[in-house]
Order: structure tokens, then C-alpha cells, then sequence
């Protein structure tokens, strides 16, 4: 997998949070790192980084 690919698949990911999250009022990565609170910031800076990467990857094409 590329990383062009894995950016967005991140971004993906990080959409569906968000729309739960201003859906439901459902924190998928709270629910699931809810014992690791340090391993969800972490989730969180990833998927902005990818979401960073993916932008510049598909504007610059």
C-alpha cells in the first residue's frame, strides 16, 4: 500500500469518527482507547497528519 493510499484511508477513517461523532454524539476512538487515553491523542495526530499529507499528495497530483 502506498503511503498516498494510506493517507487517505486514514482520512477515511477519520471522516467516519466525525460523523458519528456530530450524528450520534459517538466517539468511536474514545470508545475504543477509552483505557489509553495517551494511545487516542495519538490516533488523533496521525489521522491529522494523514488527512495533511493526503491534501498536498491529491492537490499536487
Amino acid at each position: 500500500m502506498s503511503l498516498k493510499r494510506l493517507a487517505l484511508l486514514l482520512t477515511i477513517i477519520g471522516g467516519i469518527n466525525w460523523g458519528l461523532v456530530g450524528a450520534f454524539k459517538f466517539n468511536l476512538v474514545e470508545f475504543l482507547f477509552a483505557f489509553a487515553p495517551i494511545v487516542a491523542t495519538i490516533i488523533y495526530i496521525v489521522v491529522g497528519i494523514a488527512a495533511c499529507y493526503a491534501f498536498f499528495a491529491y492537490l499536487i497530483k
